[in-house]
């Protein structure tokens, strides 16, 4: 079984502002999910909490406020 290792870094502020901004305008989770793909974010859930990651790179940002789900 393999483990994660969960990051609490803070999502920087500007990020946030576009995650909450696109929260709001979306429809569904999922929807909200392809949003963020169109600027290059992604939400990845790891050891069950979910992680805004940068695209392509797979970079982790930090876990995602639990108001956002």
């Amino acid at each position: 079984m393999a483990q994660a290792i969960i990051h609490r870094a803070t999502i920087e502020a500007p990020v946030l502002d576009l995650l909450m901004r696109e929260r709001q305008k979306a429809l569904s989770p999922r929807e909200w999910k392809f949003r963020l793909m169109g600027y290059g974010y992604a939400i990845k859930e790891v050891g069950g909490r979910q992680m805004v990651t940068k695209l392509p790179q797979n970079t982790m940002l930090g876990v995602l406020p639990t108001d956002l789900h």
